[in-house]
């Protein structure tokens, strides 16, 4: 009996998920846009320094279909900054946590000096 549950929920999983294609298509952007921000989107990732996107760039269809192309740069643009911003926050949380943890260390340190002179 488990098993089924655990189909059953892993097909309504799956049928709930779409991909980001799917969804500018579903919202009205031309195939040939969302194409080219997909394309543009994962070279965009990997150019910020993600190694898991590839770079990946149509240059035929690049150079020929206008609304190829303007996907393409779209999805480049954003998702490379949208990487890169959270590659800083990820560095910024980093180093203001550690920061944080040896300021109450020293904190800590101090205080329990403090009370031992008294």
């Amino acid at each position: 009996m488990p098993r089924y549950w655990l189909g059953i929920g892993i097909a309504l999983l799956l049928t709930g998920c779409q991909s980001a294609h799917e969804q500018m298509i579903e919202h009205g952007y031309p195939p040939a846009y969302a194409d080219g921000y997909g394309d543009g989107c994962s070279s965009g990732r990997q150019a910020a320094g993600l190694m898991v996107g590839d770079f990946r760039k149509n240059v035929p269809r690049y150079l020929a279909e206008r609304q190829y192309e303007t996907g393409w740069d779209d999805g480049f643009r954003q998702c490379q900054s949208m990487q890169a911003n959270q590659d800083l926050r990820d560095y910024r949380e980093h180093y203001w946590n550690e920061r944080d943890r040896d300021w109450q260390h020293e904190k800590d340190r101090d205080t329990a000096r403090a009370y031992r002179h008294n």
